[in-house]
């Protein structure tokens, strides 16, 4: 997700200065224009802006906290946007520890997978002072198509967890779905073009559902990114004392696939697991 959305600033004029624990990463970039760096704390000695993009909670925490991280490079009046997926709880410990720095901070993750990193028309969900997010507006505008101050710090991140609550509902639902039309004996894509322009219609029908049809979990977005999601999800409910049946379901269906070595297809593979349930695959043949 971080390399094609540092693509699209590069493209934009923004000078960029990366770093990144995969090599081939940076040097990639460092082939479109951007300057390497050998640490985050480099990036932010020379940056007075600082994005971060990581997979989880832990994962951010290191690379602006930690030795070698942002903070320890960061000046005040710097300030620092994460746009990874993490619980709302890590992004308010994170906020309070930039702010005792004098560091500007704003959770900002993002929606649409790498299709629309790469296209730069994410929906962005992003929460701190609305005077620094007016500050970045135009920054942000340059990655996504949707950008929307949702709150103070960490309400970028809840309103991202409901985000992925609802997309692993109906993705799970689309699965349901069509592994009942297949064992019915009908075509899935009969049934995908007969129920797409009613009540049941959405982007994540018009997504997943030919994906499902073919057999193509090329990923998009990974199994294994969206069960951290859930997991992180769970974890907010429980503190917040919300329910959710549902999502707890989900999640253990995507820890199952991951245990049987499924966790980087697309998150449509779960699917998968309506289909070896039932006996039968939506895809022919």
């Amino acid at each position: 997700m971080g390399r094609p959305m540092a693509r699209n600033l590069i493209k934009a004029g923004y000078s960029l200065t990366v770093y990144d624990v995969v090599a081939t990463s940076v040097e990639d970039l460092a082939t479109d224009g951007a300057k390497a760096a050998s640490s985050a704390k480099e990036v932010a000695e020379q940056s007075p802006t600082v994005i971060t993009m990581v997979p989880d909670s832990a994962d951010s925490e290191a690379a602006i906290l930690g030795p070698n991280g942002v903070l320890e490079g960061a000046s005040s009046g710097s300030t620092v946007i994460d746009m990874s997926s993490i619980a709302p709880g890590s992004s308010q410990k994170i906020a309070a520890a930039c702010e005792a720095e004098g560091v500007l901070f704003l959770d900002a993750p993002v929606s649409g997978g790498e299709p629309k990193a790469i296209d730069g028309t994410l929906a962005i969900m992003v929460g701190g002072k609305k005077e620094v997010f007016d500050r970045y507006a135009g920054l942000l505008d340059v990655l996504g198509a949707s950008v929307v101050l949702c709150g103070d710090y960490g309400a970028g991140n809840t309103t991202k967890l409901a985000n992925q609550i609802i997309v692993a509902a109906n993705v799970e639902a689309v699965g349901e779905a069509l592994v009942l039309a297949r064992k019915a004996g009908l075509d899935p894509n009969v049934v995908f073009d007969a129920i797409k322009g009613g009540l049941a219609g959405s982007t994540v029908l018009n997504a997943k559902a030919p994906m499902m049809i073919a057999g193509d979990f090329t990923p998009g977005f990974r199994i294994r990114l969206h069960h951290k999601d859930l997991h992180n999800a769970l974890l907010t409910g429980k503190d917040l004392g919300v329910p959710m049946p549902v999502t707890s379901l989900i999640q253990q269906m995507l820890g199952s696939l991951i245990n049987d070595g499924k966790g980087d297809l697309d998150h449509s593979a779960i699917a998968n697991f309506i289909e070896d349930m039932a006996n039968v695959t939506i895809a022919d043949g």
